[in-house]
């Protein structure tokens, strides 16, 4: 009831194209939000989602997340993976467009999953270097020949503890220009992990924060990303946040459509 309220307040606050007056929101809003076209990555990685979710085999899982709302087991088929911890199409396909659009170099994914999103983010930027962190050797294992059967040859997949893993793998890096941050839906760690990411991020870069009112520390993580001082953007999707650092712009937040 708390999501139904939440989503229901995001719906009367959401505005449409007509209403956005920054000029750099509204082409992305335009051009990248509501684009309606089609890409052969969205069959490729959705046909592959039909095969997950059609896979029996029995993982046995290290959750080292905030895990699951509906299954709680030490064990779950990869068919109920797909169907509750995936990114849905809709969400996939807009990190896929959000990639394509920004032509990012770097990317980081922290929260590999069955590795539907990661593709999803591969396949728009074949040149760039993707690095994906995930928790459960047995889900990465997975994830892997997913990358296989889809051809994505650019993808870096990091086993471990975020806490772990993720320092040492931004302090190889030169910058960093996208990241879809999906790995902890619990308030400290987001924080952790913005902050972290921070480090290596620019005034091009972009951010993605996975369930922004997927809990009270969620809504708690995503109130104070919106007010960190290199913050200058964001876009509210309900389902994901838009976060962006191009200081030649006022600060604004917008809550859009979608």
């Amino acid at each position: 009831m708390r999501l139904a309220a939440d989503y229901l307040l995001y719906r009367l606050r959401a505005i449409k194209l007509h209403g956005v007056h920054s000029p750099f929101v509204f082409d992305l809003f335009n051009h990248v939000i509501h684009h309606t076209g089609d890409y052969l990555a969205y069959h490729n990685v959705e046909s592959l989602r039909d095969k997950l979710l059609q896979d029996n085999r029995q993982l046995s899982l290290t959750d080292l997340g905030a895990g699951s709302r509906s299954i709680k087991s030490k064990t779950r088929k990869v068919k109920d993976i797909a169907a509750t911890s995936a990114k849905p199409a809709k969400y996939g396909q807009l990190l896929f467009r959000l990639a394509n659009y920004f032509q990012p170099q770097t990317i980081l994914e922290l929260g590999t999953s069955l590795g539907l999103s990661t593709s999803y983010l591969a396949a728009a930027r074949q040149n760039a270097q993707v690095y994906t962190f995930e928790g459960c050797p047995n889900i990465a294992q997975v994830a892997r020949e997913n990358f296989k059967q889809l051809g994505l040859t650019n993808i870096r997949l990091v086993e471990g503890n975020l806490d772990d893993t993720l320092a040492p793998t931004l302090a190889k890096l030169e910058q960093l220009d996208f990241a879809f941050l999906d790995g902890n839906h619990r308030y400290e760690p987001t924080m952790r992990y913005f902050e972290a990411c921070l480090t290596k991020c620019h005034e091009g870069s972009v951010l993605v924060v996975d369930d922004i009112y997927w809990s009270s520390g969620m809504k708690r993580a995503w109130a104070e990303i919106k007010r960190h001082p290199h913050v200058r953007q964001t876009v509210d999707l309900y389902f994901v946040g838009l976060v962006f650092f191009r200081q030649q712009q006022p600060k604004e937040h917008f809550t859009l459509a979608f």
